[in-house]
């Protein structure tokens, strides 16, 4: 799927996202042109999907991070859709993540601190549909995020 230019460019774009597309294509030894085609192709075949703007939450004020485990009342026939569409409506929760087995699905929330979390928890998660089970689970440190792959 992907030849030995495709890794090169993706390696190089991980490497130093910022860096321009001329740049860019001077390391590679290619014309700007023929690199737009190349992410042009990349980004069509839903490799490539864009560069974003990664902004730190913690920077920003928010202080907790809470991991909830959620399983789910099963015997509801829309019990994924509803809490999944209901908990994308919080802001706080900034990921979400289904499962097979006794946890249904992870929520990651976030807060300024620990009366702004229980606020959040009170009224926003304990009013999400068809909950049978919660476990919150406190963050303490991020050991490892990086989402950097080795091509």
């Amino acid at each position: 799927m992907l030849d030995d230019l495709d890794r090169r460019i993706l390696r190089l774009m991980q490497n130093d996202p910022e860096q321009s597309l001329p740049d860019l294509a001077n390391l590679l030894g290619m014309t700007p042109s023929r690199l737009t085609r190349r992410l042009d192709k990349l980004r069509e075949t839903g490799v490539y999907r864009g560069q974003r703007a990664v902004i730190d939450w913690r920077a920003l004020g928010f202080t907790v991070e809470v991991s909830l485990r959620i399983t789910l009342d099963k015997t509801q026939t829309r019990a994924f859709d509803d809490f999944i569409e209901a908990a994308r409506a919080i802001p706080e929760v900034i990921e979400i993540q289904t499962f097979l087995g006794r946890v249904d699905v992870r929520l990651s929330v976030i807060a300024r601190d620990m009366p702004h979390y229980q606020e959040i928890y009170r009224a926003r998660i304990l009013t999400l549909p068809h909950i049978s089970d919660i476990e919150a689970l406190m963050h303490v440190a991020r050991i490892k995020s990086d989402e950097t792959l080795p091509l």
